[in-house]
């Protein structure tokens, strides 16, 4: 059943020399109906008609065999319905065709689409045809911008999307996403995030000791300090969350989130990113050390006052300016930043919010 509707949908493709000439004269019924006495070669008005419906039952997978035509009639076809004007019977041609060739795709809320990376080709020349058919259709139809997902099993599809004129826009382990601006008009697709995030934790306990560690590898500058454990956020993680896990993974020390107390803002660090780094405050729940031997040279418990008369914390005014932070904050003199989940009727999701909820309990407090 596949294969007599793909021989069907093939026979309507093809177009005979008498047709072709009509074809180029303008005439939509000479394109619909051939003179030649060879039974292949004739296409009725009548039989254009059915073409929809037998189009529509071919499944995906056997409608991608059809990429193997040659591009020359699709991108004929596509023409002419655009240039000889909009009768019925051309644009019944076009719509027959566009659902056939065009790479499986969804709009996005933008006037774009998002192609399917799950029903690509897997042939290159297949890829190739279909997705200069795409762009000729979805211009014709005045869409704007164009995400293309490639797996890494579809890699070398990469030059023949960069030779359309696709560009990078970001890649991860298992994907590189492209992009294609249709409009002759500034880019208005977002750009690729442009910030790295990561938290500090600031853990003390009852004696007043710090939590610190020696990074395994480290710069020169860093040699023999003692710092706050740090790391970088994951996706779709919480600061708070965040902030914990850091001092677990780094030192085996199980915390409480209190709340956030101060943040920098950097840029041009790594990859030329900007970078956010949030100073946590939490709580141990557990003392017992246990570092990661992988990225960890050593950890302690340090008494706050060693730790902050450190030369590379009295030198540094940013570092000196958190600690004075910190104090402030255990002499409950400076609020925090705590978390808060709130919906935002802006996109109907919960996020998170942070805020503080209180007023220093001593507003005579001074700055350490």
């Amino acid at each position: 059943m596949e294969s007599s509707l793909l021989d069907t949908a093939a026979a309507a493709v093809s177009l005979c020399p008498t047709a072709a000439g009509r074809r180029r004269a303008g005439s939509a019924a000479s394109f619909l109906s051939c003179s030649c006495s060879s039974r292949d070669c004739r296409v009725s008005a009548s039989y254009s008609h059915s073409i929809n419906r037998v189009l529509s039952g071919v499944r995906s997978a056997a409608r991608k065999k059809l990429f193997r035509a040659d591009p020359a009639d699709l991108l004929g076809v596509a023409n002419w319905s655009e240039t000889t004007g909009t009768g019925h019977q051309q644009q019944h041609w076009w719509t027959a065709l566009e659902h056939n060739f065009v790479l499986e795709s969804t709009d996005d809320e933008y006037g774009g689409v998002v192609v399917d990376a799950d029903r690509l080709p897997t042939d290159k020349d297949a890829f190739a045809r279909s997705l200069a058919a795409s762009l000729s259709y979805w211009k014709s139809v005045g869409k704007k911008g164009v995400w293309l997902k490639l797996p890494v099993d579809r890699a070398e599809f990469v030059p023949l999307a960069v030779k359309e004129g696709f560009k990078y826009h970001h890649a991860e382990e298992s994907y590189l996403m492209m992009t294609y601006w249709i409009p002759d008009e500034p880019n208005m697709l977002p750009a690729n995030a442009s910030h790295q995030v990561g938290v500090g934790g600031f853990v003390i306990n009852d004696q007043m000791e710090v939590l610190v560690v020696q990074e395994k590898y480290r710069g020169s500058s860093l040699d023999g300090v003692w710092k706050l454990p740090t790391g970088f956020i994951l996706a779709s993680e919480e600061i708070y969350t965040g902030a914990s896990r850091e001092v677990k993974e780094e030192t085996g020390v199980d915390t409480e989130f209190i709340d956030v107390v101060a943040f920098r803002h950097a840029h041009n660090v790594a990859f030329q990113k900007s970078d956010l780094f949030f100073i946590c405050m939490l709580r141990p729940v557990s003392s017992e050390i246990k570092i990661d031997e992988t990225e960890i040279q050593a950890a302690k418990w340090m008494p706050l006052e060693e730790f902050v008369k450190q030369p590379f914390i009295q030198e540094d005014h940013m570092f000196q300016k958190i600690m004075d932070i910190c104090i402030q904050r255990l002499r409950k003199c400076y609020c925090g930043l705590t978390p808060h989940h709130v919906v935002s009727k802006f996109d109907d999701r919960t996020s998170t919010l942070y805020y503080n909820v209180a007023k220093p309990e001593d507003v005579n407090c001074s700055a350490a």
